[in-house]
């Protein structure tokens, strides 16, 4: 469509000078801020980048996220293109949904630990005008399924050409991008200085307003929180949600950081300079984490049948 819009929101999260320090993360958003504007149409004009880097303009709050996100959504019209790519630590939290309390949810770790949830996500997605679409590409552990009730297309249950799990020893160059619950539950209490174990109670009293709407909302209210139809998430995770998500920091002269993922997507697009639907980025990106090594990490996409066998980010032939 002539008239659509590109728009994009771009987080690399490094954590610098913390323990949970990544190497990789911003390097990922700026190669994909690249890619955008030589390959896929985006004015630069209207691609936002939030990172945690000295200096920056725009730091990777969760509300500083959940605003550009919101600000890009509330712009969007029938046939615009949306992109949110995130690269830096995922995590895992108890459910809050009615009758799921064994059950674990997906969420990204912001650079102030605000948690960013499935439910968001899908939050999000379901305020699209019809027409629009919103491709999201999560370089972070615990990924798949980070939209709440997107339909699975490539993750756990399927199978890419007779591919079976191998685990090979961990790469000395990687570092999972996770942030144990447990970790995240003892810092925000750090700040708190309340005893609750029930993360939600830390997370409204720590950000009030500003926090994931999992820890806002009772669990029937979650539960009423459905995927719309037709559904326009489109979700390309750097690994299964219950796998890490490797940020490759290679030594020696010359070595530059990455996020396994992100990379893999960069080698795809190198090298098939077409267009590319969104199910064979994933299968190519898998098939690239394989041959270097990390075939413990599966990528997975989630989204419609249609968006399935859609041209990433709507690319022209």
């Amino acid at each position: 469509m002539e008239g659509m819009k590109r728009m994009a929101v771009l987080v690399g999260c490094n954590y610098p000078n913390t323990k949970y320090e990544l190497h990789g993360c911003i390097n990922d958003v700026m190669a994909m801020r690249e890619k955008l504007v030589s390959r896929f149409g985006f004015d630069p004009s209207n691609i936002q980048v939030l990172t945690d880097e000295p200096g920056s303009l725009l730091i990777p709050t969760g509300a500083n996220i959940k605003r550009s996100l919101g600000r890009m959504i509330g712009k969007a019209e029938s046939g615009d293109v949306l992109f949110f790519h995130y690269s830096g630590h995922g995590t895992r939290v108890p459910s809050m949904k009615h009758g799921n309390f064994l059950h674990q949810d997906e969420a990204i770790v912001p650079c102030d630990f605000n948690l960013i949830t499935d439910i968001d996500f899908r939050h999000l997605v379901n305020r699209l005008p019809k027409g629009a679409s919103f491709t999201m590409v999560s370089d972070s552990c615990h990924s798949g399924g980070l939209i709440d009730k997107e339909k699975e297309q490539i993750g756990p249950s399927t199978i890419i050409n007779g591919e079976k799990l191998q685990l090979p020893p961990p790469s000395a160059v990687a570092k999972a991008k996770t942030i144990p619950f447990q970790s995240i539950l003892q810092h925000l209490s750090s700040l708190t200085n309340i005893n609750p174990t029930d993360i939600g109670t830390h997370m409204l009293e720590s950000f009030g307003a500003d926090a994931s709407l999992k820890f806002q909302l009772h669990p029937r209210e979650l539960d009423s929180i459905n995927a719309v139809k037709p559904d326009a998430g489109i979700l390309l995770s750097g690994c299964q949600a219950n796998e890490s998500s490797a940020d490759m920091n290679p030594s020696g002269a010359g070595g530059k950081a990455y996020g396994a993922f992100s990379n893999a997507i960069e080698s795809v697009f190198k090298e098939n300079p077409g267009a590319l639907s969104n199910k064979q980025v994933v299968v190519m990106a898998r098939e690239r984490l394989k041959q270097q090594g990390l075939a413990e990490q599966h990528p997975c996409l989630y989204c419609s049948d249609e968006n399935a066998e859609a041209k990433f980010l709507c690319q022209r032939p």
